[in-house]
C-alpha cells in the first residue's frame, strides 16, 4: 500500500459516496486508475464495506453503556457459544475480548434505562457470568470511525 492508497482511504473515510472523478482529482489520478485502486482495496479486504453513519440520538438510542464481563468458566467450546450469542444481540455495537481483570468489554446502545435493564436480562441468560459491571456514558466527547492513516505512512 502506497501513499496514494492511503490518501484514497482517507478521503473515503470522510465520504464513502465520493464520486470517483472527484476522488481521483483529490489524490492526483485520472478516474480509471483511481477506480482500479479502489476496486483492488475492496477486493483485498482493506475496504470492508461502505455504510451510512446514523445519529443514534435522532433515532431514539441516546444511552451508551460500556459493560465489562467476567466469565465463570473459560472452556474453548463454551467461549465460542458465548461469543456467538452476544454477537447476536442487536444492542451490542462493539464486543472485545480483553486482557486484564475483565474477559470482555461491550459497547451497548439503548433507548432508556428500562431498555438497558431488558438487555441486561437477556445478557445474563447467555452464559455463566461471574461478574457484570456497567458504566453509563455521561457525554460522548469524540466518536469516529476514521482510522489515523497518516500515522501509518
Amino acid at each position: 500500500m502506497d501513499r496514494i492508497d492511503l490518501q484514497i482511504l482517507e478521503e473515503l473515510q470522510r465520504d464513502s459516496q465520493l464520486p470517483i472523478a472527484l476522488l481521483a482529482e483529490r489524490v492526483g489520478l485520472s478516474s480509471t486508475p483511481c477506480w482500479k485502486r479502489v476496486k483492488r482495496l475492496e477486493d483485498e479486504g482493506v475496504i470492508e464495506r461502505r455504510v451510512a453513519i446514523v445519529n443514534r440520538k435522532k433515532v431514539g438510542l441516546p444511552i451508551t453503556v460500556f459493560v465489562s464481563l467476567r466469565l465463570a468458566q473459560h472452556e474453548e467450546r463454551g467461549l465460542a457459544a458465548f461469543a456467538a450469542a452476544v454477537t447476536a444481540l442487536p444492542e451490542v455495537q462493539e464486543f472485545h475480548r480483553m486482557s486484564g481483570d475483565v474477559d470482555y468489554l461491550l459497547k451497548v446502545v439503548t433507548h432508556s434505562m428500562e431498555g438497558y435493564d431488558a438487555f441486561y436480562k437477556k445478557l445474563i441468560r447467555v452464559g455463566a457470568l461471574s461478574g457484570v459491571s456497567s458504566a453509563f456514558s455521561m457525554e460522548q466527547i469524540k466518536s469516529t470511525t476514521a482510522l489515523p492513516l497518516t500515522s501509518v505512512a
